[in-house]
């Protein structure tokens, strides 16, 4: 898996942000999430200029297991989407944090990124996720997905 970097932030719906100095801010899907996905298929992606809403879906993106929303850590408008993604989304399992942005956005309020996650602080959040579905998970002595991976 790829190294989280230590400047983004993290949400619990497996999104990351970093800001650069011009103040955009770029939202991607973590490693984690790309892993859980799997084979990836299709993205939708909002527009330049759209609106999104910090905790609602921006988009989606489909794998062949499941299509999953793209939540947004942040509010703001659209500045840039990733156009690349669309032809080849294997860029989000090679490069996550760097090539693999999804879109950028100006936020209308730096401070929503505060309630967000730290490199460490994602890390010891799945971590804990995975033990609790250890947890809840009965072994009916059957192989289950899970356990090839």
């Amino acid at each position: 898996m790829a190294a989280r970097p230590e400047d983004a932030k993290y949400a619990e719906t497996h999104e990351w942000i970093r800001t650069n100095k011009k103040g955009e801010t770029a939202i991607g899907i973590t490693d984690y999430a790309v892993h859980q996905l799997s084979d990836l298929v299709h993205i939708e992606l909002p527009k330049v200029g759209d609106s999104v809403e910090q905790g609602a879906a921006f988009g989606e993106i489909e794998s062949v297991k499941t299509v999953a929303d793209l939540v947004s850590p942040v509010t703001g408008k659209v500045t840039a989407v990733n156009a690349k993604l669309v032809e080849n989304l294997d860029i989000l399992k090679t490069s996550p944090y760097d090539d693999g942005w999804i879109i950028k956005v100006k936020p209308s309020d730096a401070g929503e990124s505060e309630a967000l996650m730290t490199a460490k602080e994602y890390k010891e959040f799945i971590e804990s996720s995975e033990e609790g579905e250890k947890g809840a998970e009965k072994d009916d002595g059957e192989p289950d997905e899970d356990d090839f991976m």
